[in-house]
């Protein structure tokens, strides 16, 4: 199976090589790129991506806010930031955002290629210091959500371990045997259970709640 990547990049040479690394792998491609934030949204939506490579510093928006755009038209696509700035700055606020993980464009081309596929299999992908700091922080601001979770039904919680495991919601309700829109009312009873009010909320407090009790 090939995976569909989609590059956000102002820098003509960095995106090349984005470009060059990618197809240099049988199992990824490239359908779509673009230099600004509203470029990208554009352009996303017939591209049809099952993941997006971002930048931060982009034409006409940042790649954090572009996240939470993308997320909101797009709650299903997976999103991978790669940066030159500081993972421990960037990395908490690019998850929040709805990413689901966070690469420094120093590191080896390998580490990039292990973090696309980490990110198209549902996981979170960030560096070992950076992903125990922000799960703990997630932790130690969340004891009320914890006891939100632990209150959630049987189906509930199973719906919200699968979207933290990166399901879709079409790939939730083929495995758990129900309709899409089943699950979407499961997904808004979870959201009204743990006080979240967007989808990208719920999708970063069911990928840090899988990180810890999934690793």
């Amino acid at each position: 199976m090939t995976h569909r990547l989609f590059l956000v990049e102002d820098h003509p040479i960095t995106r090349e090589g984005l470009r060059s690394l990618i197809r240099s792998a049988p199992d990824l491609e490239v359908v779509g790129e673009a230099s600004s934030g509203p470029d990208a949204i554009s352009l996303i939506g017939s591209a049809k991506p099952d993941l997006v490579l971002a930048d931060i510093a982009i034409d006409g928006s940042d790649g954090i806010e572009l996240t939470k755009q993308l997320r909101a038209l797009h709650p299903d696509l997976r999103i991978l930031i790669v940066s030159a700035y500081p993972e421990r700055v960037y990395a908490e606020r690019a998850v929040r955002a709805g990413a689901l993980g966070y690469v420094a464009k120093h590191e080896a081309s390998g580490v990039l290629l292990d973090a696309i596929r980490t990110v198209l299999d549902g996981r979170l992908h960030l560096s070992p210091g950076v992903r125990e700091r922000v799960v703990g922080t997630y932790l130690a601001s969340g004891t009320a959500g914890e006891s939100a979770v632990a209150d959630l039904t049987d189906r509930e919680l199973e719906v919200f371990r699968y979207f933290g495991q990166g399901l879709t919601t079409s790939q939730v309700a083929d495995a758990m045997m129900l309709s899409p829109k089943t699950v979407e009312t499961h997904r808004v009873h979870i959201k009204q259970k743990l006080g979240l009010a967007t989808t990208n909320e719920f999708v970063q407090r069911a990928a840090l709640w899988t990180a810890r009790n999934e690793v």
